[in-house]
């Protein structure tokens, strides 16, 4: 992709199209799942950093790479929705507890000290609320019935208006949720000072502060799936299908 190409598309345009961009907008903290509508350039301008290496950096992706990646627009829904189910839901569900256990342990420990660490185990205490009911949403009425509407495209049928109206309706709720749990990130990630362990940071202290930064980037990926990619599918099927 060249230089004028990625001046000219959205940041979630760019990842969408090449998934190994995201490494780069996460090296620069330039969020491309719930705010990824802007450009490079504006997004720059917005966290007060030059966009000539960022925009530098994305041009030599294809260059450095030997393909561009799994190609997640591609999927059918029913695949990617599998894919999110097996790899990022599974993986928030198996991490909420150790991070649940770990944050409140260093806020224990060292919350005295460093009373920073009592409001990011609220905070990621928060976190792990919403998400579990956010996923069960998405399992339970969201997820099946975007299946339903790719089967029914498959079969060549209709189908019938669903209880909550439109796709659109769950899907408004659902990125309302991404951008809550991406604000309390932020939050954490800005209380710990972008996840730098202080001198006197225990083994637990440094593990902790690991696995919530590994925790943001699954997020990000996990949400920018979702709302730039099977969100837009559903929607479209909707209209091809519904009555």
């Amino acid at each position: 992709m060249t230089s004028e190409q990625i001046q000219s598309l959205s940041i979630k345009e760019i990842v969408t199209s090449n998934f190994h961009a995201a490494a780069v907008f996460e090296k620069y903290s330039l969020d491309f799942c719930c705010r990824g509508g802007k450009t490079v350039r504006a997004a720059c301008v917005e966290k007060h950093i030059d966009a000539k290496p960022v925009i530098e950096e994305l041009s030599m992706i294809d260059r450095d790479s030997d393909h561009a990646g799994m190609r997640f627009a591609e999927w059918e829904p029913d695949f990617l929705i599998t894919y999110i189910v097996q790899n990022h839901h599974t993986y928030v569900l198996k991490m909420i507890p150790v991070l649940y256990t770990h944050t409140q342990k260093i806020a224990t420990v060292h919350g005295s000290n460093h009373p920073e660490l009592i409001e990011i185990a609220k905070h990621f205490e928060t976190i792990a609320l919403e998400l579990k009911r956010h996923m069960m949403k998405e399992e339970e009425i969201l997820f099946p019935f975007i299946n339903e509407l790719q089967l029914a495209k498959k079969t060549q049928h209709t189908v019938r208006r669903p209880h909550f109206g439109s796709v659109q309706n769950p899907i408004t709720m659902m990125e309302a949720e991404h951008q809550l749990a991406g604000d309390e990130m932020y939050m954490i990630r800005t209380l710990s000072n972008n996840y730098t362990v202080p001198e006197d940071g225990c083994t637990t202290y440094r593990v902790t502060y690991q696995e919530l930064q590994d925790f943001e980037l699954d997020l990000h990926r996990h949400v920018h799936l979702e709302n730039n990619i099977l969100f837009p599918m559903a929607v479209k099927l909707e209209h091809e299908l519904i009555l």
